[in-house]
């Protein structure tokens, strides 16, 4: 006489290990996007030693790269980041590397939109159509020309 489980028996250890692993990639890409966000992170690049090293002498020294330079929200951040991501190896393994950086039209989009979602109740005040974006007139923040020009790698512009 075979005697015969109940039906579902098989389910919960499945459950569980779909629990185990969900949480695993949740924490995992947490940490990979908290790590990924840090001017530890983006300054190891020798395409932006320079960027790192201008930002740790700025009053937003304390901020993470993609404070600015990311959305804000996740959803629209992990989609950017990638995109960028790869942009940003390909270009490092292809040596198609500019000699100054600019940021494109999409990342001066996001770098405004972190600009007034950190400063707008201090610029209210401020008459916004004289330039599109807040860079315009704070073209060295946060990233200040106070290093001499005989000691960058390149002239800032």
């Amino acid at each position: 006489m075979v005697v015969q489980g109940k039906p579902g028996n098989g389910i919960l250890p499945i459950v569980i290990l779909a629990v185990i692993v969900g949480a695993g990639i949740t924490i995992g890409s947490s940490l990979a996007m908290t790590a990924t966000d840090r001017v530890g992170f983006c300054g190891r690049c020798h395409s932006m030693s320079e960027a790192a090293l201008t930002h740790a002498r700025s009053l937003h020294a304390k901020l993470a790269c993609n404070e600015c330079h990311a959305p804000y929200a996740l959803q629209a951040k992990i989609p950017f980041k990638t995109k960028e991501g790869i942009r940003d190896v390909f270009s490092t393994v292809s040596g198609n590397i500019p000699d100054l950086i600019h940021a494109g039209a999409e990342t001066r989009e996001v770098v405004q939109t972190n600009c007034l979602r950190c400063h707008g109740a201090v610029i209210e005040s401020v008459n916004m159509t004289a330039k599109a974006h807040c860079t315009d007139c704070h073209r060295h923040v946060p990233h200040t020309p106070k290093i001499s020009i005989a000691k960058r790698s390149a002239a800032d512009v």
